[in-house]
C-alpha cells in the first residue's frame, strides 16, 4: 500500500476524541500572537497525554516546557482529586496568558506555573513525581532527566517530546556540525535505551515522544 504518512495522520485525528472548546481557543490565540506556534503540543498528541494522565491519575505531574500552557491542560485533565501540576517557562512574557487559561479552565491551585531557568528551578521543586512531561531545552535533555528522575516514584513515568527531531536522529541522516540540538537529542535518545534504571518505548508520534517507565 502507498499511504502518505500525512493521510495516515488525518485519519488518526478523525478517529481521535474532538478537542475541548477552551483549548481550541487556545491554538487559534496561539497561532495569531505567537511567533512559533509550531510548538504546540496540538490535538493528536494533546488528547495522548490526557489519556496516559487518565490512565495513571497522577497526584503530582511536572512539566518542563510551558508554551502558552495547552499541554499543561491536558495533562491536568486526568490529576486525581488532590492532584496538582507544576510546570516550567522560561519566558516570562507568557505568564499572563498562561494563568488567564489555568483560570478559565478552573485549575487555579491546581496548576502552578514557575518562571525562570528549568535547571535551577527542578531542586527546589521537592514533591515526588507520578509524571514528568519534558519538552525544553532539547539540548539540556540528559540534565534534565537526571535532576527529575530521582524524584520519580518508581514505576513512575517520564515523557519526553521532540525525540524524533524531524527524523534528524536517524542513523542514516548526516547530521551537520552546526544542529548542536539534532546530536544532543541522538546522544539522550541512546542514552535512555542503555539506562538501566528505565524501561522505554520510543513512539513515532509527531516529532516523536519517548515513554520512560521508572524501574
Amino acid at each position: 500500500m502507498n499511504v502518505s504518512e500525512a493521510e495516515v495522520q488525518q485519519y488518526a485525528d478523525a478517529h481521535t476524541s474532538p478537542e475541548p472548546a477552551l483549548l481550541g481557543q487556545l491554538v487559534r490565540e496561539t497561532h495569531l500572537q505567537t511567533l512559533m506556534p509550531r510548538m504546540l503540543s496540538g490535538h493528536f498528541q494533546g488528547r495522548l497525554l490526557s489519556m496516559l494522565s487518565h490512565m495513571v491519575r497522577p497526584r503530582r505531574v511536572l512539566e518542563l516546557g510551558t508554551f502558552t500552557g495547552y499541554s499543561a491542560l491536558c495533562l491536568a485533565e486526568g490529576l486525581a482529586e488532590d492532584g496538582e501540576l507544576h510546570t516550567v517557562e522560561q519566558n516570562p512574557e507568557l505568564r499572563s496568558r498562561v494563568e488567564r487559561y489555568v483560570q478559565q479552565a478552573g485549575l487555579r491551585g491546581r496548576v502552578h506555573l514557575h518562571i525562570g531557568d528549568a535547571e535551577q528551578l527542578i531542586p527546589a521543586l521537592t514533591e515526588t513525581w507520578d509524571m514528568v512531561f519534558i519538552d525544553a531545552d532539547k539540548i539540556r535533555n540528559r540534565v534534565y532527566y537526571e535532576l527529575v528522575l530521582p524524584r520519580v516514584r518508581p514505576g513512575g513515568f517520564v515523557l519526553v517530546d521532540n525525540v524524533l527531531w524531524s527524523g534528524k536522529v536517524l542513523p542514516a541522516y548526516p547530521l551537520k556540525a552546526a544542529d548542536k540540538d539534532g546530536q544532543a537529542v541522538r546522544d539522550f535518545n541512546d542514552f535512555v535505551q542503555q539506562d538501566e534504571r528505565v524501561e522505554n518505548v520510543f513512539l513515532p508520534l509527531r516529532d516523536g515522544l519517548f515513554l520512560v517507565r521508572k524501574r
